[in-house]
């Protein structure tokens, strides 16, 4: 896995995944059952999966002549619950 589009896929699919666990578990575990530290561990993973994710974004920019359409758009995915599965599906699955 030494291609950095697989890499980018996984971390997509990982912080993908640590936002919709953050928003339906962990929040609710905090507001409706008195359980912060659900979004305390919940919250840091994708905070450092987000970073990641973002990070990426900028390198394949660069490294594979991404649009700066394509790299915003990349951008937006990541604060959207899905958007990261929807730009991995519909953008980067055509540069493989």
């Amino acid at each position: 896995m030494k291609n950095p589009l697989s890499i980018f896929k996984v971390v997509g699919y990982a912080e993908g995944i640590s936002f919709l666990v953050l928003l339906g578990i962990a929040m609710p575990l905090k507001y409706m059952f008195d359980y912060p530290l659900a979004v305390t561990i919940v919250g840091a993973l994708h905070g450092g999966l987000f970073v990641l994710y973002v990070m990426m974004v900028i390198y394949l920019k660069f490294s594979y002549n991404w649009s700066v359409k394509k790299a915003i758009l990349g951008m937006i995915a990541s604060v959207i619950p899905f958007g990261p599965f929807i730009f991995d599906a519909k953008l980067v699955q055509n540069e493989a």
